[in-house]
């Protein structure tokens, strides 16, 4: 064997056990790190906005003893929060803490800063009729289920918005093509989503008839976010008014919206 082809194979011998050297190194390193950074490393956190309705002074809804629908989701929504951070799996950011106004399309812009996976606005509701009482789910639609759904995204309406995805530097066309598939894809999304809502919380919550709806809603209309927009209850029914003022059962809520939650991700490769 020449000389030169013994140089060649050395170099390549030692080649080999450098990048084993560092392989092994890198893999040390790795297991080194504790198992809950090694975990984060493994995937992305899932960002959960949650948007507590109304607040400051837009109360929504009130009830026959003088409840305030700002009052009641707020508390329900960090319930909803403390529920979904407990599972060490998502990072969750309420668009309001506390009791302040929020224009809406300060919420749906605060979900685009925090590059949220999914959107959930939670109401409760107020309808004419008393004896009517039970959580329901809304997704977005220009053309609205029925007319009580209609009426309801016309009294939550406050300001118009335009989504988050940047097409700038798109051709017009191109861009409107990009947008409507973007649309498209969000809206069977957000339908999933309000499926899934649907089917965890009414194993144990009392459900409106038709608890799965649509309707135009400004909050919902963030064209690249799964959205969906939760009525809690019927403030309008005296019963139901005083059992959403119950810590439990606004704990027995948020565990249900943290199974749909986690339902969906399951069904969409994400968990």
């Amino acid at each position: 064997m020449g000389q030169a082809r013994v140089n060649c194979l050395r170099r390549r011998v030692l080649q080999g056990l450098v990048l084993c050297g560092v392989v092994a190194w890198r893999c040390e390193a790795a297991f080194a790190q504790p198992a809950g950074r090694r975990a984060a490393l493994a995937r992305r956190l899932l960002t959960i906005v949650i948007d507590p309705g109304h607040g400051g002074v837009d109360p929504g809804a009130i009830g026959p003893d003088g409840v305030y629908e700002k009052d009641i989701v707020l508390a329900t929504a960090r319930e909803f929060a403390r529920a979904l951070a407990a599972r060490r799996s998502y990072h969750v950011g309420l668009t309001r803490s506390t009791d302040e106004f929020l224009p809406l399309r300060k919420r749906v812009a605060r979900a685009h800063a925090w590059k949220a996976d999914l959107f959930l606005s939670i109401h409760a509701d107020a309808l004419p009729d008393k004896e009517m009482r039970g959580l329901s789910v809304f997704t977005q639609s220009a053309q609205a289920s029925d007319r009580e759904a209609a009426a309801l995204a016309m009294s939550e309406n406050r300001a118009d918005l335009v989504g988050g995805i940047n097409l700038s530097r798109q051709p017009r066309d191109v861009g409107n093509i990009l947008l409507d598939l973007t649309r498209r894809q969000t809206s069977n999304s957000s339908i999933s989503l309000a499926r899934d809502v649907v089917d965890q919380l009414g194993r144990d919550i009392v459900m409106l008839e038709r608890p799965q709806r649509s309707a135009d809603f400004a909050v919902l209309t963030a064209p690249d976010i799964p959205s969906a927009l939760v009525e809690l209850g019927c403030l309008s029914n005296p019963k139901e008014e005083r059992l959403l003022q119950q810590r439990g059962y606004q704990q027995k809520i948020a565990r249900g919206l943290v199974r749909a939650i986690e339902s969906y991700f399951a069904a969409h490769g994400a968990v």
